[in-house]
Parts: C-alpha cells; sequence; structure tokens
C-alpha cells in the first residue's frame, strides 16, 4: 500500500484520546499462564461446487486469458497463500452426498456432465476434480479435508477414493491415479463422513446416522483422520448419540472430531435473512448478538463431550459457519452470493475468539465459503478480484495460527439495542510461534470509541505494534470498482502507562496488537 494511503486512513480513523473515549474496558491477561495450543485448523476454509465457488473463482483452466497458474486463477492462489490457509474441506456440503468422485478424474474433455442437484439443478462439468482439489492444496500449502459421499455412495466407492488418493500399492485403482499424471500420493489429512445427516445428507436421526458413519468408518478406520457428520446449532442430543459410538469390535470412538454447523442470520428467519448491505444498526446488533449465541451452543456440546471423553481426544469441528443473508439482487439464489463489509470482519473476528477460547477442544474450523458464495474472502468478476474485509480478518488474526492461549479476564460494559445486548469490547490473547504475545481486541459498539486497559500479568513494557481494521460505514466494503476501502491499517493508539497497556480502538473497529 502506498505511505500516502496509509497516511489518509489514519487520518481518518485514528482512535479518539483517552478522555474521549465513551466505553471504558480493562483486561487481564496472564502471560505466565499458558493454556491449550490454538490449531491452525481454526482458520480452515471451505470451498464447495456451488455456483461460482470453485469455476470461475477458483479455477479458469490451462487456456484461460486469465493468468493463471496450470488452471488455477493466479490472484487466487496468491491471495490464499498469504493467508497462510491451514486446511480446506471440499467438495461440500450438500453436494458431497451426491457426489461420485469417478466424474471428476481423468482427461478433463472426457469428464461427463452431471447435474448439480444440490444448488441450482444446474450443468456440472466436473473439471475440478480430486486432482485439481489435491494439486490446489499443494499449491497453497493446505491441509486436505475430504467430503465423502455417504447419502447416495457406498463404503466401497468411499474406500476406492481413499485407495485412488493415498496408497502408494501398485493395486488397480492407485494406478489410475498414475495414469492420470500423479505417481506420489497425496497427503490426506482428514475425511467427513457425510454432510448434514440430519438434513440434505439423508434425514437421518442421529441414532441412524450414527449406524451409518460407523458402518464407512469400519472400512476407511485406516490412514486419515475420521470426522462424523455432527449437529446444527443446539441439538445436543445428536452429540450424545455420536459420543457413545464405537468402533470396530468394541473399539473406542472411531472419530477423530464431530462436527458443528452454525450460520448467523441477522433475522433468524432463513425465508427473509436480511440484507448484506443497507441494513440498519438493529441488524447490525442482532448480526453480533447471534454470532455470540455460537459460544453458548459450543459450551453445551462440550459438556457432553466431556462426560464420554474427559481426555478431550475427540474434537469439536466449527466446519460450516459464517453469515447468511439474502442473495444479492439479480443473482441465481441457489448460487449463494452476498456482499461482504466490515460487519462479516467483525463476525470472523468474533468467531475467531470464541474458537480461541475453547482451543482444548475446538480443533478445526471452516469458514463457508473460500471465494464467491456466502461470507468469502475473496470475490471474483472476469479477470478482476477483490479481497473482502473477512479476508483482511483473517489476514490479521494469522499469528494466532498454532499459537498457546492465554487466559484472559475481561470486564466491558455492553452495546445493547433493542433485545440485542453483547459485550462492546471482546478481548483475545496468545502467545505466538514467533514468542511474541498478540492480543486481538474488538469494538462492537458502531457508534462509540474505547478505552481498553490491558494489565499483563508476567510482562512488563515492551515494544507495541499492530494494525486496525474498521471504516466509516457498518455496511463499508471492497468493490471491484474501489478495492481497498476496507483494509488493515498501521495501529498506533496504544501506550504503556503505570504497568499497564492502554488502548484506544474506535467504534466498529477489530485490532491484533504485537508486543515484543
Amino acid at each position: 500500500m502506498r505511505a500516502t494511503a496509509i497516511a489518509a486512513a489514519l487520518l481518518v480513523y485514528s482512535a479518539p484520546s483517552e478522555s474521549g473515549a465513551a466505553i471504558r474496558a480493562t483486561a487481564t491477561i496472564d502471560t505466565r499462564a499458558p493454556g491449550a495450543q490454538i490449531a491452525p485448523e481454526i482458520f480452515g476454509q471451505f470451498a464447495e461446487e456451488l455456483g461460482r465457488g470453485i469455476e470461475d473463482g477458483i479455477w479458469v483452466g490451462p487456456d484461460s486469458s486469465i493468468p493463471n497458474i496450470g488452471g488455477y486463477r493466479r490472484d487466487v492462489v496468491e491471495a490464499l497463500q498469504r493467508l497462510h490457509v491451514p486446511v480446506v474441506r471440499w467438495p461440500g456440503g450438500c453436494y458431497a452426498d451426491t457426489y461420485h468422485w469417478r466424474n471428476g478424474i481423468g482427461p478433463r474433455d472426457k469428464r461427463p456432465v452431471t447435474v448439480n442437484y444440490s444448488w441450482g439443478g444446474v450443468e456440472q462439468r466436473n473439471q475440478f476434480g480430486t486432482d485439481e482439489y489435491f494439486n490446489f492444496a499443494e499449491l497453497i500449502g493446505a491441509k486436505t479435508y475430504l467430503s465423502v459421499n455417504l447419502g447416495s455412495g457406498t463404503p466401497a466407492e468411499a474406500r476406492e477414493w481413499v485407495e485412488y488418493v493415498s496408497s502408494s500399492l501398485r493395486s488397480s485403482v492407485a494406478d489410475e491415479r498414475r495414469a492420470n499424471g500423479r505417481e506420489k500420493p497425496w497427503k490426506l489429512d482428514y475425511v467427513g463422513l457425510g454432510n448434514e445427516m440430519w438434513g440434505c445428507g439423508g434425514d437421518q436421526t442421529a441414532e441412524e446416522a450414527s449406524a451409518i458413519m460407523r458402518r464407512f468408518a469400519t472400512y476407511l478406520q485406516i490412514g486419515p483422520k475420521l470426522i462424523a457428520s455432527g449437529a446444527s446449532d443446539r441439538d445436543y442430543h445428536w452429540t450424545d448419540v455420536l459420543m457413545q459410538a464405537q468402533g470396530p469390535y468394541h473399539a473406542p470412538s472411531p472419530f477423530y472430531g464431530i462436527s458443528l454447523h452454525y450460520y448467523t442470520v441477522p433475522t433468524g428467519n432463513w425465508e427473509h435473512k436480511g440484507s448484506a448491505i443497507g441494513f440498519p444498526e438493529s441488524e447490525w446488533a442482532s448480526t453480533l448478538g447471534r454470532t455470540r449465541q455460537l459460544e453458548d451452543m459450543i459450551e453445551h456440546h462440550e459438556a457432553i463431550m466431556d462426560k464420554a471423553d474427559p481426555q478431550k481426544k475427540v474434537g469439536l469441528m466449527v466446519d460450516e459457519w459464517g453469515t447468511w443473508y439474502d442473495p444479492a439482487p439479480g443473482s441465481n439464489p441457489a448460487f449463494l452470493v452476498q456482499e461482504n463489509t466490515l460487519r462479516d470482519a467483525l463476525v470472523a473476528a468474533t468467531n475467531f475468539h470464541i474458537f480461541m477460547r475453547h482451543a482444548d477442544r475446538v480443533r478445526m474450523a471452516n469458514i463457508a465459503q473460500m471465494v464467491n458464495v456466502l461470507q468469502s474472502m475473496i470475490r471474483t468478476d472476469g479477470a478482476r478480484m477483490v479481497l473482502t474485509p473477512t479476508y483482511y480478518a483473517f489476514l490479521m488474526y494469522r499469528p494466532f495460527q498454532g499459537a498457546t492461549a492465554l487466559s484472559v479476564n475481561v470486564s466491558t460494559p455492553n452495546y445493547s439495542l433493542g433485545s440485542e445486548t453483547v459485550p462492546a469490547i471482546d478481548v483475545t490473547a496468545a502467545r505466538g510461534r514467533d514468542g511474541a504475545t498478540y492480543i486481538g481486541l474488538i469494538n462492537a459498539d458502531p457508534n462509540e470509541s474505547a478505552d481498553v486497559s490491558l494489565a499483563l500479568n508476567g510482562a512488563g513494557a515492551v515494544r507495541v505494534t499492530g494494525e486496525l481494521l474498521t471504516a466509516s460505514k457498518m455496511d463499508a466494503r471492497n468493490d471491484f470498482g474501489q478495492p481497498e476501502q476496507v483494509h488493515p491499517v498501521p495501529f498506533t493508539s496504544a501506550r504503556w502507562s503505570a504497568g499497564k497497556l492502554q488502548v484506544s480502538v474506535p467504534g466498529k473497529s477489530v485490532a491484533v496488537l504485537k508486543l515484543q
């Protein structure tokens, strides 16, 4: 970014002096009491065969006039490499339980055209299949998370898929991979057993789904870590049933993790979810309030898991989360196109804080979705690309990947509007792999600035640097004609006083500080 742009941004967004802040909060961070390691995978991504999420978003083909690396959009690849994406879940989502993997291997010009019945009944050309996904993951340096088809597939199909991907033997299935140009097996890290089996994955009861997943797990138990299709929202019975599941021959749970899905819908009404832009402050408040509800859900699911698994061997994987608004006007409603604003960045940061507070059990989270769908990192339009405010939230929190959580105790007034009430200030902290202490701060109040006094037990005055993400409007966004309206700027409103770090943050903002 040009120096003049940074200076202008700081001029607009500099936090007010301590005496002018309407919100006063305190936090104590114990740097001498390290907690759980924050799994890098909680900053994971989700890419489903849906709308323009993959074709046009990630994949344009090697013959495209859009600059590409073997068919992958160069601009998207480079942006994702910058994020250090830890894991990518594919191919779904609801699509996973209708997907038959052999339709997506071999020469692309010979692959069958199928119908995507999950999302719009459109033609699916299968140009991005197994080889393309695993090569993409290698290209951006991400772990792999393959969702296998339990809805319309068979254990034999799933087992052969895993064999195609990961076997080094001279089996006929592994030799198909070699014939398609890949001699060395790919690294398969996680396998998801179906998707939303309570809904689009088969409309099962928890007991029915558990039996099906245990059956598939019997044939997939060697190799990748298995993640069971878990609950939606507050379905605690589902989690209870899965935690009682035993592996083959009465072995312990066959699952490395159990998933949880939760979407933030501002209105709580799936028929009229609310607009992504031009929304009233009441929907700013309800969006953040409904996001914060996820923490209560996680605590209840954790309590059930703790009873069956006090050693916390089974992880809770929030492998679908994010905002879900009414589709953008003029778009195909099945393609789940929505704008991405400063509000989404605060939602992302709020979720990060929740996941990190529960790092001893939450081992993965995957935002929905990576490109062009729902709360995306990136939007594309032909040859043009724009990075969203959510992308920048992920970029700012990158140092927390693999860091060690620190104990944080926050005292803050609330931000309230109508029936919605959330803490005005949220704080998280961790010791990074580089030895520095990182602090994340969120001011949820869209109108009032805040002075936050941070007591760091065990740490004296050290050098403080940081970044700030905010804007003049609640629905400020980056668009193709104006791609840099919302982006991080250097944060300078922090000072040491009487042994405490005094930080001033503007309304509707996210800040990440580095102490070293």
